[in-house]
């Protein structure tokens, strides 16, 4: 069944918790579409039309990114694994981006707090798949590559969680991977699963550098949403057009990266049942570790292995 989410704020908030109440019930292998707004909760539907802006549907001090959802997923139970299908990524025809100044929503300066702050409004282009701005009056345009940056299933842990930092049961990973034609798998930790998806980008590097990709609604996301009982996961995993991906997500660079080596390593000995030892000496030769994102306080590295790097 194909299920249509309207854009308004009855289907939205701004952070993570298990006791939100789901604005659809799905069964699994049920497709959804949907628009979702852009960072500053704002959605314009073409050129000349003033922003409409949405507020949370829930009570919170501090709403972050506007994700849709919860979506619940019937016979959804902790140890299962959902699997997100991204059928289509849309985006809207503007975008924008921030750097230095003050940080808003992300927990690190990058070194460039306290530089002067500025805004690049961004005009999206389809049809040519590339961005255009301005910097000092010159135009300057850049390939786009939309991708959703947040999608998570809600946390076992009680209470309200910001949806800054990325997590085991996924939310803001920001990988530019995560694309149309890719796969999430998320550990599901809580009953029905609670889906939630936003933050569309039009465009980022690996490492979000300035805290911001360029932020854009999207005028389709169109994804499937199926359980998962013969898959066992701790972490998210995502099978994409680039290869299979794994993360890591810890403040500490160097303990994300271990992580997403870790369970890119578990992933190759199952894959290919070979000991983990093997399948670390395989994955030196193939895999290839990228910094995520290093501004939501949480720093995110992604394992990636190439289609067809190994054969056996």
């Amino acid at each position: 069944m194909i299920h249509n989410i309207d854009l308004k704020s009855e289907n939205l908030h701004g952070s993570f918790s298990n006791e939100y109440k789901p604005i659809l019930t799905i069964q699994s292998g049920d497709s959804i579409r949907m628009q979702t707004p852009d960072i500053e909760w704002g959605y314009s539907a073409s050129k000349g039309i003033d922003r409409e802006f949405f507020k949370s549907a829930v009570n919170e001090e501090t709403p972050l990114h506007p994700m849709i959802g919860p979506i619940e997923v019937k016979g959804a139970k902790p140890g299962m694994v959902l699997e997100v299908k991204l059928n289509d990524v849309v985006p809207g025809w503007y975008g924008t981006n921030w750097a230095g100044g003050k940080k808003t929503w992300q927990n690190d300066a990058v070194g460039l707090a306290g530089t002067e702050k500025i805004r690049l409004d961004w005009e999206l282009y389809r049809d040519t798949m590339t961005a255009r701005t301005e910097v000092v009056s010159r135009p300057v345009n850049v390939a786009l590559n939309p991708f959703i940056g947040l999608m998570g299933v809600a946390p076992a842990e009680h209470g309200v969680h910001h949806t800054s930092p990325p997590r085991y049961c996924g939310g803001n990973i920001d990988c530019k991977e995560l694309k149309r034609g890719s796969t999430l798998y998320l550990p599901i930790s809580v009953e029905g699963a609670l889906f939630s998806i936003g933050d569309g980008h039009a465009a980022q590097g690996d490492g979000e550098v300035s805290g911001t990709a360029i932020e854009c609604p999207m005028d389709l996301v169109d994804i499937t949403l199926t359980l998962r009982d013969d898959m066992q996961l701790a972490m998210p995993r995502a099978k994409t057009p680039a290869g299979w991906i794994t993360f890591g997500f810890n403040e500490d660079l160097n303990q994300a990266a271990a992580q997403a080596l870790d369970e890119m390593v578990e992933l190759i000995s199952v894959f290919y049942k070979i000991e983990r030892s093997q399948a670390l000496a395989l994955a030196s030769v193939t895999v290839d570790l990228r910094v995520t994102q290093v501004v939501n306080g949480v720093k995110g590295v992604h394992a990636v292995l190439p289609d067809g790097s190994i054969a056996l």
